[in-house]
């Protein structure tokens, strides 16, 4: 009943195609331009940007995740010691399996395997004692914890929530996400599970646990909403049709998505909804993600210009309030942020492989 309920808000919601996981194109990261374009001032360019693209390095046949450190990244990759899949739509291909991989030394270490199922989105734990990933072949993504120094785990699922539909670090040792069906549940990294009480029997379809408010809506009101966990009391952010929120790394901003009509648009706002500023818009917005020193916001754009249906990368300074180019014809990405911020990795599905690369960034103005 969920799933009908979420289907159903969002095309209402969208009419024309959302992003989806698997119909991207192949990576083609081009040098962008020296010039950058305000978002306040669209067509209005300057010579001195803050951020600049040194070189761009690109993987084939890898999806990049996370970083462990300044060198390692967590990656999954087909694994071909386990024999090819069984089941008749995926039986080109080998089981995707977790490893870390060195940058320098190109040498890989796998971190879990598992015979006819697919391992990816793999997101550490703040303090990078646990992984966050998960698992698909056909049909819905299941979700599950490795601890990174024994190598075992547990699945998110079972009593007293079923299973998950979504899931997410909330703070070192929490996860939180959707459940499958209604409300929403918390994980804690030792795998005691239980539902959130405040939000069931909720349809939950978002929710964001930043200190000790918890964001959320739902599929039969896309309206954000924040719980304060302390007094029990909710407020409604006026902020309507909303499909992501993305809290900055201090917890003091966030970024929300928004759709309006046929477009998305990218909002920064206070963590009570207010002081509101597109960053940016097109008709479908993907890859957000901000950079640990909250300096930097990562978003691709595919806008009514691109006749391709490619994307754009931009990377958006808040110190000068402009955004520049960071790889064309990239489609709809994932993105993520080295613990320097001075790397930038994006992800892609092409409908048979993930292709990755690091865009390596120079910058010219400092804090």
């Amino acid at each position: 009943m969920r799933r009908i309920q979420i289907i159903c808000a969002l095309i209402l919601l969208i009419t024309t195609g959302c992003s989806a996981e698997n119909k991207n194109n192949e990576v083609t990261a081009q040098e962008p331009e020296s010039s950058i374009t305000s978002t306040d001032n669209a067509g209005n360019e300057t010579s001195d940007p803050g951020v600049s693209i040194v070189r761009t390095d690109n993987y084939e046949n890898l999806e990049i995740s996370d970083w462990l450190d300044s060198d390692t990244v967590i990656v999954s990759k087909e694994n071909e010691s386990l024999g090819k899949m069984t089941l008749e739509e995926l039986a080109d291909s080998y089981p995707r399996s977790l490893y870390l991989y060195d940058l320098k030394t190109k040498e890989y270490k796998l971190l879990k395997e598992q015979e006819e199922l697919n391992l990816g989105g793999a997101k550490l734990s703040p303090d990078k004692k646990n992984l966050l990933y998960h698992g698909y072949s056909l049909g819905d993504q299941s979700y599950h914890v490795l601890n990174m120094e024994s190598l075992e785990g547990f699945d998110i699922s079972g009593e007293p929530i079923g299973s998950a539909g979504s899931a997410k670090w909330a703070d070192k040792d929490t996860i939180i996400g959707a459940g499958y069906v209604n409300g929403a549940y918390y994980a804690t990294a030792d795998g005691h599970i239980a539902s959130f009480e405040e939000l069931d029997p909720k349809a939950v379809f978002i929710i964001e646990k930043i200190k000790d408010t918890v964001y959320y809506n739902t599929a039969d009101d896309m309206t954000l909403m924040a719980l304060n966990q302390s007094d029990k009391e909710t407020v409604n952010l006026g902020l309507t049709n909303i499909s992501g929120v993305y809290p900055s790394p201090a917890g003091d901003q966030m970024l929300v998505l928004q759709y309006n009509g046929s477009k998305q648009i990218l909002l920064l706002c206070d963590m009570d909804g207010k002081n509101v500023k597109t960053i940016a818009e097109g008709i479908e917005l993907g890859g957000i993600s901000w950079s640990p020193d909250q300096r930097m916001i990562a978003y691709s754009v595919m806008g009514e210009e691109s006749s391709t249906g490619a994307g754009i990368l931009y990377i958006y300074d808040m110190l000068t309030d402009e955004s520049v180019q960071a790889a064309a014809d990239a489609g709809a990405v994932v993105t993520c942020w080295s613990p320097s911020g001075e790397e930038l990795v994006y992800s892609q599905w092409d409908g048979k492989q993930y292709h990755s690369s690091i865009v390596y960034l120079e910058y010219s103005l400092k804090k």
